[in-house]
């Protein structure tokens, strides 16, 4: 018996042993998993650091393991070193089309090693033009139809791996032996095509046997072919185009190419589609059923046409592609006051009705699409010259689900017309489209208003994040708009993990920047607009939030250029350090009255606005040249800095610091970017409270909205910041709710309360700019921050607020997941933190005194896995590591 308990505990002790040890997890190259195409020659590796079995846990030593074909390639050693997301390979060096396996062990703080991690992989693009033996091929003659290009191709012997390299002009959808290569759309995405045209590649070995094949290609017009803008007179070409490869290596390790050239054969079929903002229509009767497949008869196909393009703009993919993310049925169908029928979906979205038709061949089913109702009727005003919908034409084989390939609308209501009798709910769907970038945060509280505030703030962003930021995915625009994205950016780095999304567009911006350093208003580049603060400050601004946001000092290395060009670009149009000439946006859509003979509208002065982005983005040069040790360049731009804040406060401030335009984004914007001298900067803050108060009301545009609240908090009226989050009357974030919304509005007032809709033509029911509020909400109300780059130092400091009693932000960092929860019961008050491995943080628990802090029931001077700093200002400060922990304290 003694023997057998011997051996009993020794079973245990060996299973806690295991349990004790770091686990390492979410291997990440480039910020992907699994990626197949990459196309860095020293990609960055990352992962997660994990020990349930104890707090403060740290990484001390790592080792990484890189194998291609089961022959190792670089094998790293163990390396004293805490970094556990930014390790850049630096093994043999990379082979294009090749897949290469790794894995990852840790050494924690203690010694302990962990396991290796379960096997991760990255797959090479082609890293040079010449690896390209595809031409691009067009059709003989063009229209509206799309394009469908085929080839059938032999392969000799069992097939080890097929990888398939495919762009288009246009966008595509890709065949093997009949079945789709992806659940990717719109792909090959939007951007600066004739600097940047992206490829994407498909691990096709599944798709793919020994014997006859077939791939085939649809192209319609995308972004590439379209008449894009309001004058709808620009385009980036005028023929279908496709480049495509499919790279076989077989199991004896021979390899052949199946590309684009004369072979392919094209034809057109059952899509025509006028562009992006019109819509698609499908003839049912054109369909050909199993084109993609061998045995199909192409024998009146026509031959295709090569040509000599160019592949010098040929980039691999970064971001994720864009794929349906969630579906939807009908809450409601109904006829309205006219009699048009009507399906209601319950939230308002990017993408696509899905169909299941049944009728006589010939019969034509049109669905338009809708975001609003006014006086309960469909509202398609604010679409504009966009037609958005969708023709079916049937065949009359039976019952067929339909939907559209290659556009996309805004809506949450469909018209239906084409259709006898009663419509079934069971016949609709509404799928939702959007850049599939992994969601990453989380916020709750317990007022359900302020809930779905959140859920419009995640649905305006992904609704708009199709490809690119663009500014609505209604009307006849749906354009990248610099100044949105930059106002949103730091909320949706909350939201989703966008930072490759980001990486993407950004190259875009500087691929197409103006040569004297003028920043465009929209992006990839498809007319000029005013060259704006706010707007073009998306040059500077966007590349610093993604170093705080991730860390990842690359994206600031990329654009560093960019960066200096602008600001250098502002310097030239100034005088005597201030810029002031130039035909800016301003304050966009900043609250203001009809018939205003008061003057009680909130406007800024743009000169103003513009000389605080000014200053401002000289700034971030300044700290990112101090990090990228460019000193000359920090001096130059410091000295640039130290004048543009002197001119502003000579010019705009007066010596008992009221600023010239008297307004809430006035003062926002001088707090926010630090431009008043210290001694005047309370009373600045009490300047913004009273001009708050006075209106009862927010007053700010798209460029003072991000910022207000935070001012307010940081400046010690967290309860104003309160006041206008909960205001319930227009202008107000909880307004719309109040209508009904179910993502941001373009203005405060799109919808006025008697149910019509602004009579301004530019009213966009899905805009995400003044959803910048959630920054407020994580960072603030919920107290998660950053204190480092890439949250390796986390500081958390919540601001209560009496109207809630509980609210709980979590975020997905680098290192793993964060999250602080306070819950207020009268004067008690319980907060509970996690933090991840391999970081540290300062909590600020709110309390009458350290005294009455306690930690999971313990006095924090019994406390010997944190450190307690006392308190000082209705906080008592405690750093700590990884784990989590709840404290509880009282508030008097």
């Amino acid at each position: 018996m003694k023997r057998l308990l011997l051996l009993l505990l020794s079973c245990v002790t060996t299973v806690w042993s295991v349990a004790a040890q770091p686990v390492v997890s979410q291997l990440r190259c480039e910020h992907l998993t699994d990626p197949v195409g990459m196309g860095e020659r020293r990609p960055m590796l990352s992962w997660i650091v994990s020990d349930a079995s104890r707090r403060g846990v740290m990484q001390q030593a790592y080792e990484v393991r890189v194998e291609t074909n089961g022959r190792t390639v670089w094998k790293s050693g163990k390396v004293e070193s805490s970094e556990s997301a930014g390790i850049f390979y630096d093994g043999e060096p990379l082979v294009s089309n090749m897949r290469y396996v790794w894995k990852v062990r840790v050494w924690d703080d203690r010694g302990k090693v962990s396991a290796w991690s379960r096997p991760a992989s990255w797959h090479t693009g082609l890293f040079e033009k010449a690896e390209w033996q595809a031409r691009w091929i067009e059709p003989q003659q063009s229209d509206d139809r799309a394009a469908m290009f085929r080839r059938t191709f032999r392969l000799s012997k069992p097939v080890a791996e097929a990888t398939l390299y495919i762009t288009a002009h246009g966008i595509y959808e890709a065949d093997i032996n009949g079945r789709r290569v992806s659940e990717d759309l719109l792909t090959p995405g939007w951007t600066a095509y004739k600097k940047r045209l992206q490829y994407q590649a498909y691990d096709v070995t599944p798709f793919v046997a020994k014997g006859d094949n077939a791939i085939g290609v649809t192209v319609a017009k995308g972004w590439y072919l379209s008449k894009l803008t309001w004058s709808r007179e620009f385009n980036y070409g005028d023929e279908y185009g496709l480049l495509a490869q499919i790279m076989v290596r077989y199991k004896d390790g021979t390899r052949e190419v199946i590309a684009t050239d004369d072979d392919w054969r094209t034809a057109t079929g059952a899509i025509s589609y006028g562009n992006l903002y019109d819509g698609e229509t499908i003839d049912l009767n054109l369909r050909c059923e199993g084109w993609s497949t061998a045995s199909f008869d192409d024998a009146s196909w026509k031959t295709v046409r090569l040509t000599d393009t160019p592949l010098d703009n040929l980039v691999p993919s970064v971001s994720p592609a864009v794929r349906v993310i969630e579906t939807f049925k009908p809450v409601k169908i109904f006829t309205t006051p006219s009699g048009d029928r009507v399906i209601d979906f319950g939230q308002n979205i990017s993408g696509r009705e899905r169909v299941r038709l049944h009728g006589k061949r010939g019969d034509t089913v049109r669905i338009y699409h809708s975001e609003i109702l006014e006086k309960g009727e469909f509202f398609t005003r604010n679409l504009r010259t966009a037609k958005a919908v969708s023709t079916y034409i049937l065949s009359g084989e039976g019952e067929e689900w339909v939907a559209p390939h290659f556009a996309f609308y805004g809506f949450r209501y469909i018209k239906v017309e084409g259709i006898d009798g009663e419509l079934n709910p069971d016949d609709f769907r509404a799928e939702a489209i959007s850049s599939a970038t992994p969601a990453c945060g989380t916020f709750e509280t317990s007022d359900s208003l302020i809930n779905r505030l959140q859920s419009n703030i995640k649905w305006g962003m992904l609704d708009n994040f199709v490809d690119i930021p663009t500014d609505c995915p209604q009307r006849d625009e749906r354009l990248g708009w610099t100044g949105d994205a930059q106002v949103f950016f730091r909320t949706a780095t909350f939201n989703r993990d966008v930072q490759t999304f980001f990486t993407k567009w950004m190259a875009d911006v500087a691929a197409e920047q103006y040569d004297n350093g003028a920043v465009n208003g929209v992006y990839p580049v498809t007319h000029r607009t005013r060259i704006s603060a706010g707007w073009g400050d998306a040059a500077t601004i966007i590349p610093w939030q993604h170093y705080m946001a991730y860390g990842d000092r690359r994206m600031l290395e990329r654009q560093y250029s960019s960066m200096k060009k602008w600001v250098d670009y502002i310097t030239s149009k100034t005088e005597n350090d201030l810029w002031r000439k130039e035909s800016s946006y301003g304050d966009w859509v900043f609250f203001s009255y009809s018939d205003d003979l008061d003057g009680r509208s909130a406007v800024t002065i743009r000169p103003f606005i513009q000389q605080c982005f000014y200053a401002h983005s000289l700034d971030l040069v300044v700290r990112t040249a101090q990090l990228l040790g460019a000193a000359e360049d920090e001096t130059k731009y410091k000295a640039l800095y130290k004048r543009a804040v002197d001119a502003f406060r000579n010019e705009y401030v007066t010596p008992n610091g009221m600023l010239v335009s008297d307004t809430q984004t006035a003062y926002t914007l001088a707090l926010m970017f630090d431009l008043l001298p210290e001694e005047q900067r309370a009373g600045a803050a009490k300047r913004l409270v009273e001009n708050v108060n006075r209106y009862g009301h927010i007053t700010t545009g798209f460029l003072g909205t991000p910022y207000i609240c935070e001012v307010l908090t940081r400046f010690g009226y967290a309860d104003v910041a309160y006041k206008l989050l909960l205001n319930k009357k227009i202008p107000s974030w909880l307004y719309p709710i109040s209508m009904g919304a179910t993502t941001i509005w373009e203005r405060w007032n799109s919808m006025l309360p008697n149910g019509m809709v602004n009579s301004n033509s530019m009213v966009s029911f899905n805009h995400y700019a003044y959803g910048a509020i959630g920054d407020w909400l994580y960072r603030w109300a919920a107290g998660l921050q950053e204190a480092a780059p890439g949250f390796r130092k986390i500081r958390v400091k919540p601001y209560l607020n009496d109207h809630f009693t509980s609210m709980k932000a979590e975020e997905r960092t680098p290192y793993g997941l964060a999250s602080s929860a306070w819950t207020l019961d009268g004067d008690a008050v319980t907060l509970t933190v996690e933090i991840p491995a391999n970081t540290t943080a300062e909590v600020y628990v709110p309390s009458a005194s350290a005294e009455c802090v306690t930690e999971s029931g313990r006095a924090l001077a019994a406390c010997d896995d944190l450190t307690s700093e006392g308190w000082n200002d209705g906080y008592t400060l405690v750093r700590l590591g990884s784990g989590r922990y709840e404290f509880k304290s009282t508030l008097k």
